[in-house]
């Protein structure tokens, strides 16, 4: 855990610099004794030069531009958009875990540690990542016509619900739970999504002709009206909504459920809302006859939010299979 900066509050007045010239941490604009160590916000930025001059350990950048290539930074780097929503997603196990260990590296970065061994014990995310990867080819091994949109519904709905009391970022911390892979295989229920489904949540995130054309086969795609999705159209399993803080809001979400669990079921919607908020769900009960038909609901989510989040569940039982879903509210601060 790395403490965080942003470079207007750390600007090298010694060589005339202020906050307006370290907003961008450009070289020589940042102050190495306020930033050393620690993770550093940047407004817009090429100039990864600056935090690394400065002994940073990682930087975030602020930025709406699109970019249409990849590219390798000196420090550990994330480029966010004030559009950027955040959603529940999953957890997996990354502490203390046994992997396999470079012999061509020691054991640590200290320069005098000459130790060279074939494991190491870790943890971080890229000791999580391995965990979800190999949960999904676990599901996909029992079901591998499913897209990759089906097989993260599964992961999400059916993981293990965790507690806010000991993460302070509730459902921004653990998102819609730990990965549980023996039951993702039977979810009962998922939210599947195609590729016209994400092409128009690209378009609605103002994605030009020539941006797509990068992402997708179909080179003479255009947006349109029609095809300009918002970010709670995509058919997600989790629903999140924001507004700025003492506000009040609501939204509907459209959400469309393939039946993958028993041939003839039934299932009713359970509801988990507390105090201020408000969920409402049209039908409250999908009845199926087989296997593979796909019926479509409504969610009306209301919030009543405070300086922070409030969330709860809405929950798809048929007796055998409770298909989870987060629902969050949560206070802007980014008008």
């Amino acid at each position: 855990m790395y403490p965080f900066i942003a470079g207007t509050a750390a600007p090298n007045t010694s060589q005339g610099y202020t906050s307006d010239d370290s907003r961008f941490c450009g070289p020589g604009t940042l102050d190495e004794t306020l930033v050393k160590g620690k993770i550093v916000f940047c407004d817009y930025t090429t100039y990864i030069e600056g935090p690394v001059e400065a002994g940073a350990v990682g930087v975030v950048v602020q930025s709406g531009r699109c970019k249409d290539y990849a590219f390798t930074y000196g420090l550990p780097l994330s480029n966010l958009s004030l559009n950027d929503g955040r959603n529940p997603d999953v957890t997996a196990p990354g502490v203390d875990i046994l992997a396999a260990w470079s012999e061509a590296v020691p054991l640590t970065d200290t320069e005098d540690d000459i130790r060279i061994v074939p494991y190491n014990i870790i943890s971080g995310t890229s000791m999580s990542c391995p965990h979800a990867t190999g949960a999904a080819a676990y599901v996909e091994s029992f079901h591998p016509t499913w897209s990759p949109a089906a097989i993260k519904s599964a992961l999400m709905t059916t993981a293990f619900p965790m507690s806010s009391e000991n993460n302070l970022e509730a459902k921004f911390a653990y998102c819609a739970g730990h990965i549980n892979p023996a039951q993702a295989a039977q979810p009962g229920l998922v939210y599947d999504a195609g590729e016209i489904d994400y092409v128009k949540f690209l378009c609605g995130q103002g994605y030009t002709p020539k941006q797509l054309k990068l992402i997708i086969t179909e080179s003479n795609f255009t947006c349109s009206e029609e095809t300009n999705g918002t970010v709670w159209d995509l058919n997600y399993p989790s629903f999140t909504l924001s507004t700025s803080p003492g506000n009040s809001i609501t939204r509907v979400f459209c959400r469309t459920v393939m039946n993958v669990g028993s041939p003839v079921s039934t299932y009713k919607a359970v509801v988990n809302a507390p105090p201020g908020l408000i969920i409402q769900v049209q039908p409250s009960v999908l009845s199926f006859r087989s296997l593979g038909p796909k019926l479509t609901f409504v969610v009306t989510v209301g919030a009543e939010i405070g300086n922070s989040m409030i969330s709860g569940s809405l929950i798809w039982d048929d007796g055998v299979h409770q298909v989870r879903s987060p629902i969050v509210a949560y206070a802007s601060l980014v008008e």
